[in-house]
């Protein structure tokens, strides 16, 4: 349906598939997002393959006392600042320049937007995540097969490998949330680093069984249990039961920035 201004038809507002196809060409288009994937890749796959070229003699002695499992996925976890760097850029680049009124003005509805966005990010980061963890894999398996204590892509291996999909998938939406809220690249970054990196591992100060659980529930602690064969904290929830609790969390904040985006002018 069309509406006549002034004797000329004014197109519909565009459809989802076309805001989606928007931020894939904004997506695509910028060097940032190619330098920031490229980094992952070599981070989370060279990484691994480095740690477990370093430490497979070990794991194989009668001395060791972590598992290979542990260091299958370790690049992926130095990784995962690369998704929380993307998914910031997504959105406060947008704010930085101003580009943010174009795109509101040509979708008014901000709720198709921040969808849209969300789509083409996770859709990105899962595939590329899921690429990388599979390319560590490759290349540090090499070096413990050759130490005599490889690890067969089945089971809990092959979990791990699309469990960093997905679980860069939701780091890049985590962040691409908090940006919708602050608005600003340095704060945004600042802010998820922080409770990723930081406050995750300050919590485990606090004493007794309240110490425990929010350790558990930590977005960054429930959510990368999936993304490991054997983490390297043993106390952590299960990997799926992890995950559901870190999906709840990042629906929260996705709502949050919906609200912002919807009230908040541009």
């Amino acid at each position: 349906m069309t509406t006549l201004i002034l004797g000329r038809p004014l197109p519909d507002r565009p459809g989802f598939a076309a805001t989606v196809r928007s931020e894939r060409i904004k997506l695509t288009s910028v060097r940032s997002t190619w330098w920031t994937l490229a980094a992952m890749v070599l981070i989370g796959a060279g990484g691994t393959t480095l740690i477990c070229w370093g430490n497979a003699d070990w794991l194989a002695s009668s001395g060791a006392d972590e598992s290979a499992g542990s260091f299958i996925t370790w690049g992926m976890m130095i990784a995962q600042v690369c998704a929380i760097v993307l998914g910031t850029l997504v959105v406060t680049g947008e704010y930085g320049t101003g580009m943010i009124r174009s795109t509101l003005a040509a979708t008014p509805m901000r709720g198709r937007v921040l969808a849209a966005k969300a789509v083409v990010l996770t859709s990105v980061l899962f595939v590329v995540g899921t690429a990388t963890a599979l390319l560590g894999y490759a290349g540090g398996n090499y070096f413990l097969d050759r130490a005599g204590v490889g690890l067969a892509l089945e089971g809990d291996v092959a979990q791990s490998m699309y469990g960093n999909g997905l679980f860069m998938a939701g780091l890049g939406l985590f962040a691409g949330a908090v940006g919708f809220i602050l608005r600003h690249t340095a704060a945004t970054l600042s802010a998820v680093l922080a409770l990723m990196l930081v406050v995750t591992n300050m919590v485990l100060l606090i004493p007794g069984d309240t110490g425990r659980w929010i350790t558990k529930l930590m977005p960054g602690n429930a959510g990368s249990v999936v993304a490991t064969p054997v983490p390297f904290n043993p106390n952590l929830l299960d990997a799926w039961t992890g995950f559901g609790v870190f999906t709840a969390e990042l629906a929260v904040l996705v709502l949050a920035g919906w609200l912002v985006l919807r009230r908040r002018d541009a």
